[in-house]
């Protein structure tokens, strides 16, 4: 069995709560297109009630997982009235989910890219330059 290399951890911003992360929780787990193994990253003890988490763990093992996890996420935005961010971690990379980033087809897979650790497809495109001259009569 390979290594499926670093698991991605997600958590809120400032306005999610608890209840908000156990239903992201309920929803990835419901998601078999996801193809991620999710978990608290501190369940309680055996037999405790526990204090309440506020990171997830996912194991993932290549891009398409990192890709189906991203999308899940997004989805899961879009269902609620308020979704709070979600920030995704792998090692040193994180990456910001907003209900608005699901608008722009490009910024997805940038962020899935970056999630996997490609930097030549993460990297935004150049700017473009217009040439000068233009039809007003300026050089």
């Amino acid at each position: 069995m390979t290594d499926p290399g670093p698991g991605i951890s997600a958590s809120l911003d400032d306005t999610g709560t608890e209840d908000d992360l156990r239903s992201l929780l309920r929803w990835l787990r419901a998601d078999d297109t996801a193809g991620v193994r999710v978990r608290p990253a501190a369940p309680p003890p055996p037999g405790g009630m526990g204090t309440g988490f506020d990171v997830l763990q996912f194991a993932v093992s290549g891009g398409l997982s990192a890709a189906s996890l991203v999308v899940s996420v997004l989805q899961w935005q879009a269902s609620l009235r308020r979704a709070p961010a979600v920030t995704l971690r792998r090692g040193d990379v994180e990456v910001l989910l907003t209900a608005r980033a699901a608008r722009d087809e490009r910024t997805v897979r940038r962020l899935v890219a970056l999630l996997d650790g490609d930097t030549a497809v993460a990297a935004p495109p150049a700017p473009r330059t217009e040439g000068s001259g233009g039809d007003d009569g300026t050089p």
